[in-house]
Formats: C-alpha cells, sequence, structure tokens
C-alpha cells in the first residue's frame, strides 16, 4: 500500500519539493490552523472530482468564519480607537406639538388641541425645554488701585439663556445674544431643569483667570458674534457633556417670524433671575418695534410680547404654540410704571446670521506671546459723532505705525474699521477684545470705510497679523 513514507522517497527521487501552502498563513495568524492538510497523491483516482468539490466547500467555509472575525476585530478597534461612539452621532430636533393625538383620538403626552392645531402652554414647555440652556458668564476687570500704585483684578458674574440650534461632530453650537457673551473671561453652560449654577457660586469657584472649577457645569467657547444683531454662537465640546444628559437635550425646532400676527399666544423659556429654566406665557403684542438701550444702540424689526421677560431672559427662546422657535429674547422695558414690554429678535431674521455664525472656526483666546498685531491706534466713536458727521459705526483708527502689518494692508489714519474677519466691529474696544483671539502670522480680510468726497466706502483689506516684538 502507498504511504506517506513511499511518498516522501518518491519525492526525494523525483527531485520535487513539499508543498507550501502560504494562503493558510494568514489563518494561522488569526489562529485558525487546518488539523491536517491532506497528502498529494500522484495517481488519479476515481472520486478525485469529488473530493476537490469538498474540499473547495470546506476551504470557503473557512474563509467565510475567517472574514467575519476579521470583520469583527476591525469593528471593534475602529469603536475603541477611533472613538465612534455615541457622542458623535448628531442630536434629534424637539418635536412639533401640533395635531399629536393618541389612538383614541383624545390629547397626547405633549397635550395639542387638534381643533386649533396647536399646544398647550404646557405641553410646548415639555417639548422645547430640551433644547434651552442656562448660560453664566465670568469677566475679570483691572482696576487701578486707590493709591495709584499697581491695579487690583476683580470677577463679576452674570446669567443668561441659550438655544441649542446646531451641532456637528464634535461640538454643540447655541445661540444667544451678543450681549450675554460680550467681554466674558469664561463661558460654562448648564442644561435642563433647575440645577443650575447660579451667578454668586461661579465668581466663588472662578479663579483669578477667571477659569472655571466646577463640576455641574459645561465650559463653552465663543464661536461667532453679530454686535449689529445682538446675536452669538458658542459652543460646548460633546465630549464634555454627560451622556445621560447628551441623550436627553435636543436641537430647538426653527419656525418662521414671517407670518406672525398681533394676538398671536407665545410661549418664553430662560434662566430668569439665574434660577434656571423657567416658562412665561403672552401674547404678540405688535411687530416691528424700534428700540434704544442703555448703551445707546438701537434695534428695529422687534417682536414685542408681554409674556414675562427678566434679567436672565437674554438669549431664550420665544416660542409659538406649536413649539416652533420663532424669536430670541433680547430685552425688556425695565420702569417702575411699566409692564409687560419684553423684545425678541425675529428668527427669520436671525437665522442666516447664526448659520454663518454656527460655520466659523471655533476660537480660543491666546497668549500673549502668540497675539496678533495690527499696529494702529483706535478710538470709539460716540453716538453724536456719528449722526453729525454720517459716519458708520466701528472701530476709528487715530494713528497706523510705520511698517505695521495694518500699513502694509492698506489701512490710514482716519479710517474706519468695520469689520474684521467677517465679524461687525462697534467700537476700538470692540476690536481689540477680537484681536485676543488670533495669532501672529494669521491672515485676516477687514472691510475699512474711508471718507471720498464726504462720503464714507467700504473696501476689502487683506492683513497678515504681526507680533509686537517685530515692531517694538
Amino acid at each position: 500500500m502507498y504511504n506517506e513514507e513511499d511518498r516522501r522517497e518518491d519525492q526525494q527521487t523525483s527531485g520535487e519539493q513539499a508543498p507550501r501552502y502560504e494562503h493558510y498563513q494568514f489563518h494561522r495568524e488569526t489562529g485558525i490552523v487546518p488539523d491536517r492538510v491532506p497528502p498529494v497523491r500522484n495517481k488519479k483516482e476515481p472520486d478525485s472530482f469529488g473530493k476537490k468539490a469538498g474540499t473547495t466547500v470546506a476551504l470557503a467555509v473557512l474563509f467565510g468564519l475567517v472574514a467575519s472575525a476579521v470583520f469583527l476585530s476591525v469593528s471593534f478597534v475602529a469603536g475603541k480607537y477611533l472613538k465612534t461612539d455615541e457622542k458623535s452621532t448628531h442630536l434629534e430636533t424637539t418635536q412639533s406639538v401640533a395635531g399629536t393625538v393618541t389612538d383614541d383620538g383624545s390629547d397626547g403626552e405633549i397635550g395639542a388641541d387638534t381643533e386649533s392645531g396647536n399646544g398647550t402652554v404646557a405641553s410646548v414647555a415639555q417639548a422645547s425645554m430640551p433644547s434651552v440652556v442656562a448660560i453664566t458668564t465670568v469677566s475679570v476687570q483691572e482696576i487701578p488701585s486707590f493709591f495709584g500704585y499697581g491695579s487690583r483684578q476683580y470677577k463679576s458674574a452674570a446669567t443668561g439663556s441659550g438655544i441649542i440650534v446646531g451641532d456637528n461632530d464634535e461640538e454643540l453650537l447655541i445661540a444667544t445674544n451678543n450681549h450675554v457673551v460680550d467681554g466674558a473671561s469664561t463661558l460654562s453652560v448648564c442644561f435642563m431643569g433647575n440645577d443650575v449654577v447660579n451667578a454668586e457660586t461661579e465668581t466663588e469657584n472662578a479663579d483669578d483667570t477667571g477659569d472655571l472649577n466646577l463640576e455641574d457645569a459645561v465650559s463653552a467657547r465663543i464661536k461667532g458674534t453679530d454686535s449689529d444683531n445682538d446675536l452669538a454662537v458658542i459652543a460646548v465640546q460633546k465630549a464634555d457633556i454627560p451622556e445621560d444628559t447628551l441623550s436627553e437635550i435636543k436641537i430647538a425646532q426653527i419656525g418662521s417670524s414671517e407670518d406672525l400676527v398681533v394676538g398671536q399666544q407665545v410661549v418664553a423659556i430662560g434662566n430668569a433671575l439665574g434660577y434656571g429654566q423657567s416658562v412665561t406665557s403672552g401674547w404678540i403684542s405688535a411687530l416691528n418695534r424700534t428700540i434704544s438701550t442703555e448703551d445707546g444702540t438701537s434695534s428695529s424689526g422687534l417682536i414685542q410680547t408681554d409674556a414675562a421677560i427678566n434679567p436672565g431672559n437674554s438669549g431664550g427662546a420665544l416660542l409659538n404654540m406649536k413649539g416652533e422657535l420663532i424669536g430670541i429674547n433680547s430685552a425688556k422695558y425695565a420702569d417702575s410704571t411699566v409692564e409687560g414690554m419684553g423684545y425678541a429678535i425675529p428668527i427669520s431674521r436671525a437665522k442666516p446670521i447664526l448659520e454663518e455664525l454656527m460655520n466659523r472656526q471655533t476660537r480660543e483666546k491666546v497668549s500673549n506671546e502668540e497675539k496678533g498685531y495690527l499696529g494702529v491706534v483706535l478710538s470709539n466713536l460716540t453716538t453724536e459723532a456719528i449722526q453729525m458727521y454720517d459716519m458708520p459705526e466701528g472701530a476709528f483708527v487715530r494713528g497706523v505705525e510705520e511698517k505695521s502689518p495694518a500699513e502694509k494692508g492698506g489701512i490710514c489714519k482716519g479710517d474706519i474699521i468695520v469689520k474684521f474677519d467677517g465679524q461687525s466691529v462697534t467700537s476700538g474696544d470692540d476690536l481689540l477684545k477680537k484681536l485676543q483671539y488670533y495669532k501672529s502670522g494669521e491672515k485676516i480680510e477687514a472691510v475699512v470705510a474711508r471718507a471720498t468726497d464726504g462720503e464714507y466706502q467700504e473696501s476689502t483689506v487683506e492683513i497678515t497679523l504681526g507680533s509686537r516684538s517685530e515692531n517694538s
């Protein structure tokens, strides 16, 4: 009988090499190795076709098992090391309360009024609260010493509201008022419910630079601002938000303010007085209102409502009775003889501005060593000067340093810088605040207004920011 020993002798006689099974090297690395490889026979047997077919089927099954194991291994590694977890998924949008009923024809959980197509105040609040946040800001001010030697730093805190209007793979994007975040050294956000950080606690727990040291607040950064329209977008890293909170919060459903009518019922939600989310209800009292604020700025085209808008409500949501966002609460008329006069920015006007701000790069303040240098002497324009000389609002250039980035970019004495890197500029101080987020070497575009034949005309210049050491 022809056995294994005879086969080896025949191979030695004929000079043949032992067969190599390189295709199985992959399987050995994964820990799957065939028990025994059938010997090669020189003699053709009658059932060789059946055996070859069986071998082919066995190899196919083996390949399938290995491929499955490799796929599962790759998925595990990708999920672990590439961090494809739930925090990279996008949030849901708040549900509209209109027309939601149960199978038996009664109002559903969120209490929609099927006759009018609107919800109740309670249903609107229940549906919309996951999209409203509380914002606390800490500012650090440097005040000269009374005796004229040195200065001291003082921390102050303020509260406001915000609305979740979008997200990306890494960030949660929140709309608010510019005056809520203007001048803030530190921003913190609390989500849903009444457990928020009040201003006093925030101030006590912030260090000398305003940095947070709190477990129940999530740090945020300014993504973009538009001071002309009193709008801003701030960003929170999804990785900083607790898992249980991330699963509950939602993006606000955006409505339209174009078809609003006087007498329409509305709901306001915000962080009133820094106590956490509170709900008030009222009616649209008027449309297209113009008001002047304490700092001398004016706003037009606002929605007037008698829903209570209190300090801390700024940046909060004004909603119709379907739970759709129709306005961003901005101001109230504060007087002992006046009641029920609050104002909101219409969402149809705010939406394109917010979309632009949401697409901006999220920036952090840079160190003094890295801070970009423009090389100009700036002044703030008074309201009287703007009105008297028909000047645009912005940072007035009183002087330009020789060979500075501003001079190289084409900025001249007497120009007014009205936009910086796509952001509107309201004053010299405002531009200096914006420069704190830009490094030397960055290229930015600025819009300057220059008097020509008694009229100011705007032009765009490109500037490469320098460092102060280069011009000292």
